[in-house]
């Protein structure tokens, strides 16, 4: 008899990366052998797929019963789950599943309050962190949790020398301006002081746009003007992302700039799978110095860390120059990748984890 696995993510609809990070932890189990059920109103089957690039054998979409349903029927639904995996909005609940999981993407203290009431709801439940830096502030707020890095796929790891690199910096994250924004308006402004020296030079910013996002769109708009040399691309498809990634020479990426990390640690990168992935493919990275990717960015080694736009500029500048540099550092950042943020290093976690 096969058994079932549950998910519940409020946020399942952003689908973004820490979607598919727990939508990938789904896929391992299903090729394991397990039934996957999403308690979600609307079948995302083709979203998962089109924007995700997941494929599942057979995904079920069942009623959200996490908005309507009570207590009891929650308790009555749950108990015929193997695992039940739920990414938490700040609140919780007794679950009657064998084994629950609450799996952390963002270090939010809101969203972890682990009050007398909260400690006894989790007391059958495990968490999951995606990353050391989500980890450590977990612990901080009395929280213990196990870190399942995310993986970068096995077609980015495979093309990395297919395509001739061009004279392209991408940056990839979904258009808004609140919570854990990408900071796309500091980006178009640095590379427009970049730009005066390197004018053949193109930047493409490539992510997810919502509706309610447009107006933080409409104002990149207008900064970036007349500039045919900057590129706006929201909700492209993968096919389009994997081609930008194969053939920038660059990836900047401005996540928690200028945002103190002591302070607000939720507002910096939690772990960097947009910089992972293109490394995998030779794109050199430049990362704000805060968060998870002072985890995976050896700074001068497999890519660059910077503290304020001028170190940025500079340290461009510095590998524009230096050719062996670029070649050495392009290989570092696929080796690094494909050593440590495989398929087969993520499945292996997730079975010594869960199963």
């Amino acid at each position: 008899m096969k058994k079932n696995v549950a998910l519940y993510d409020p946020y399942l609809d952003i689908l973004g990366g820490g979607e598919k990070h727990i939508l990938s932890i789904l896929q391992v189990l299903e090729n394991e052998g397990f039934n996957i059920h999403i308690f979600w109103d609307q079948d995302f089957s083709s979203s998962i797929v089109n924007n995700l690039n997941l494929k599942f054998k057979h995904l079920i979409f069942l009623p959200n019963i996490f908005r309507s349903s009570s207590p009891l029927e929650k308790v009555n639904i749950l108990k015929k789950y193997n695992m039940f995996f739920y990414v938490t909005d700040g609140s919780y609940f007794l679950s009657s599943a064998k084994k629950n999981i609450v799996f952390c993407m963002v270090p939010n203290k809101t969203l972890y309050n682990m009050n007398l009431i909260n400690k006894i709801k989790t007391l059958n439940s495990s968490f999951i962190s995606n990353s050391i830096y989500t980890q450590k502030w977990l612990q901080k707020w009395g929280i213990t949790s196990q870190v399942i890095y995310p993986y970068v796929t096995s077609d980015l790891l495979d093309t990395k020398q297919k395509t001739k690199k061009e004279n392209i910096i991408l940056s990839v994250g979904r258009f808004f301006g609140h919570l854990h924004a990408k900071k796309h308006e500091e980006i178009i402004k640095t590379f427009q002081l970049f730009q005066k020296n390197y004018p053949d030079f193109k930047l493409v910013l490539i992510g997810g746009l919502k509706q309610e996002d447009k107006p933080y769109f409409e104002r990149l708009i207008k900064l970036v003007g007349k500039n045919k040399n900057i590129l706006l691309k929201p909700n492209v498809p993968y096919s389009e992302l994997y081609k930008y990634y194969n053939k920038s020479m660059f990836f900047w990426h401005f996540t928690g700039y200028e945002v103190d990390e002591q302070t607000h640690p939720e507002m910096v990168e939690h772990l960097g799978m947009t910089p992972l992935e293109a490394m995998a493919c030779g794109s050199i990275p430049f990362c704000y110095e805060a968060g998870g990717p002072k985890e995976i960015i050896t700074d001068g080694k497999n890519g660059f860390l910077f503290k304020n736009q001028s170190e940025l500029i500079f340290k461009t500048d510095n590998v524009l120059k230096n050719s062996y540099l670029l070649k050495i550092i392009q290989e570092r950042c696929h080796n690094y990748v494909k050593q440590y943020f495989s398929f087969t290093v993520f499945e292996n976690k997730v079975k010594e984890i869960l199963l």
